[in-house]
């Protein structure tokens, strides 16, 4: 068995390892992206996120099937094994591109998207409404106070018809707050969206920087799967290498 082979096969076989553990991380990342958008779907009027996050946990669960198939296929040398083994790799990494530009374009329509929607969800605060519910958790968890600031709250129906006050949400410490612009020290000063925009930005960010690190190796996949067949047909037609 001359080098070329050795190499590649013990490439392909570190190769469905690190598949089985790259699709635990994909499955991982698609479900923190669901969980992400799940956690402010009331401010997002669109579901482009979720086809990227679906992409990658098939790819995620095709990654585990694959790492199996791989092994098998590389100690047994089975040409339709490799064939098989290629032309899923070449299906994932078509999903991984698929799931990066779904990503990429999702990015530049989350800030228009958030802006629209979350406008409309702060309008229908009225503290009993499954909006308001959103926006209480939001503003909480966040650490935000109305949509840009907290002086956005002035044209909603809540702030008019509650004495001038923002929702208590919106308070630092709810015991010495009054709700009241003109005590600013008691409330959170940051907007929500820009809180929410950086957040599902990061996300998709971080998502796609671990695809593109999963679609390299799988680059380094195809090659060795082609090396071992070119080799492996050469040798069963009767050819050798020729060492000087």
């Amino acid at each position: 068995m001359d080098c070329g082979i050795i190499t590649s096969k013990t490439v392909l076989l570190l190769l469905s390892l690190i598949f089985w553990a790259a699709g635990a991380a994909l499955a991982y990342v698609g479900a923190y992206i669901i969980r992400s958008y799940t956690n402010f779907e009331a401010f997002l009027e669109n579901k482009y996120v979720m086809i990227p996050a679906v992409i990658i946990i098939c790819v995620g669960v095709a990654m585990f099937l694959l790492g199996l198939l791989g092994c098998c296929a590389t100690m047994s040398e089975s040409k339709v094994g490799l064939g098989l083994f290629l032309f899923i790799i070449l299906a994932l990494f078509a999903g991984e591109v698929a799931a990066m530009t779904f990503c990429f374009i999702y990015q530049g329509k989350i800030t228009e998207d958030l802006k629209r929607s979350m406008n409309d969800v702060f309008m229908k605060y009225d503290g009993k409404n499954t909006e308001s519910v959103a926006v209480d958790h939001l503003q909480t968890q966040l650490q935000c106070c109305g949509v840009f600031n907290m002086s956005s709250w002035v044209p909603t129906p809540w702030y008019t018809s509650h004495n001038n006050t923002v929702p208590v949400s919106c308070c630092k410490n709810q015991t010495e707050c009054t709700g009241r612009l003109n005590q600013p020290q008691f409330l959170f000063t940051k907007g929500c969206q820009d809180q929410v925009d950086v957040l599902l930005q990061n996300v998709l960010s971080y998502s796609m920087l671990v695809i593109l690190g999963f679609a390299i190796i799988k680059v380094f996949g195809m090659l060795s799967v082609c090396v071992i067949t070119c080799r492996c047909n050469g040798r069963r037609n009767g050819y050798h290498p020729i060492y000087n």
